[in-house]
Parts: C-alpha cells; structure tokens; sequence
C-alpha cells in the first residue's frame, strides 16, 4: 500500500556540514558517491550489513536513516522484523529493545501494520538448508554441556532449532546479518565459525572483504582490522 505519511526526517549534510565541513565532505564523497555504489554487494545486501551493525553496536541514531534506506532498497517489513529479533541473540536483549524504540516509529509513519510483519511462530525451515553445519555445531554444543547445561539448552533448543530455521529472513541474509554483527561488534573468537557457515550458505570471499570495507566506515577501521586474522584463517588468505 503507498505511504502517504513522510518517513521520519534524519540529519541531512546540511545539518553535519553545519558542524563539520570536513567530516561533510568525506562523508558525501566516501560513503553517500562511492562505498554504497560498489558492486560487490547490492544496496539491499548493504541495508542488512549495515542494521545489523547498527544494532550490535546499540547505534540507535544510525536506525533512522538506515533503516529507512533499507526499506527503499527491497528489504521488507518482515525482514526488518526478523533482524532485530536474529541479532537480539548476538548484541543482547537491551540493544534489540532500543532497535525497537525507533522502528516502532519508522512503521508507523510508513503505514506498516502487523500484517506485514511475520508470524511468532511460523513453520519452520528445514534445519538442514538453515543450519547446514549442524554435525559441526552439535559436537560443539555437547561438548560444551557439561559445564553449561542451561546455555546450551537454550542455544540448541531456540538458537539453532528456532531463530536460524525462521523463514522470515532466508538462512544466506541470516549468514550475512550474524558476521557483520560480529565484525562490527569485535566479536572475533566466533567469527571463523559463522563464515564457514556463511560459505556454505554461498556467500562468498569477495563478498565478505566487501562486507569489512563497508563496516569499516560504520564500526571504525580498528574493529574490521581486528577481525582480518579470523577472516584469513578462513580463506587461508596469506597475511599482509
């Protein structure tokens, strides 16, 4: 249904040219004429690297903006839904209630009601095509149950078995939200186990320099650098 209501209104270069004439300027040229437009991912795929950063890092003023230019870039309602509720997992609850506080408002001038948005409880994937390495992961989670019995019934029984098999968000977008949240959360020590699945998921190397490049300028370059060992020991990338 078209949207007769505006958007909320964000900063606009004016407003940041106003404070900072340089920081303007990199912006306009860097991010707005140059990153968003590089073809190693789409702005869709850009859109949902970029939320779920947002969100990992409790960046609520990014929301605004981003949140709108992901819907503009093809990513729906039901997805947006779905991401805070994936990345709730990895940033924690308090971060996915503040992603809330400002999407609430962003659906509501949009027009976007909860016929839009996924169910609660829907039919579930199948838990092959969403978590293709589940041998890897349930060797992992026994091992780890002994000392941790109540962490690892929550993480098989909802984690695994529940959020990756939604069918809101297909599994590769899934793949694509989690690395960037780590990535941008500093995250590293999971890292390599989330781009094995995201491999598998075919997401591929090229894709994920991209997603370090683009994060650079939403989680700073020390955070990305941070995580370039993980990502080389992945693709056996040799060291700099």
């Amino acid at each position: 249904m078209p949207n007769s209501n505006p958007a909320p209104a964000a900063m606009t270069l004016d407003d940041v040219r106003s404070v900072s004439p340089a920081f303007a300027k990199y912006t306009e040229a860097l991010v707005v004429n140059d990153l968003w437009k590089r073809p190693a991912l789409s702005a869709r795929e850009r859109s949902i690297v970029t939320v779920a950063a947002l969100i990992m890092r409790n960046q609520t003023i990014g929301l605004l903006p981003y949140v709108n230019k992901a819907l503009d870039a093809g990513v729906t309602p039901g997805e947006i839904s779905e991401l805070i509720t994936h990345v709730a997992f990895y940033a924690g609850w308090p971060h996915a209630f503040a992603a809330v506080a400002i999407v609430k408002d962003i659906f509501a001038q949009r027009g976007i009601g909860a016929d839009q948005l996924p169910p609660a409880s829907p039919e579930l994937l199948p838990v092959a095509q969403a978590v293709p390495d589940e041998t890897v992961l349930a060797a992992v989670v026994e091992g780890l149950r002994p000392n941790f019995p109540g962490l690892m019934d929550y993480t098989e029984e909802v984690l695994i078995r529940e959020v990756w098999r939604r069918p809101g968000l297909v599994p590769r977008d899934r793949a694509l939200a989690t690395i960037s949240a780590l990535v941008a959360g500093g995250l590293t020590g999971p890292l390599a186990f989330y781009l094995n699945r995201a491999v598998l998921m075919g997401i591929t190397q090229a894709q994920v320099s991209e997603v370090v490049t683009h994060l650079a300028f939403y989680a700073g370059w020390p955070m990305v650098f941070s995580a370039i060992p993980a990502i080389q020991g992945v693709f056996s990338a040799p060291a700099p």
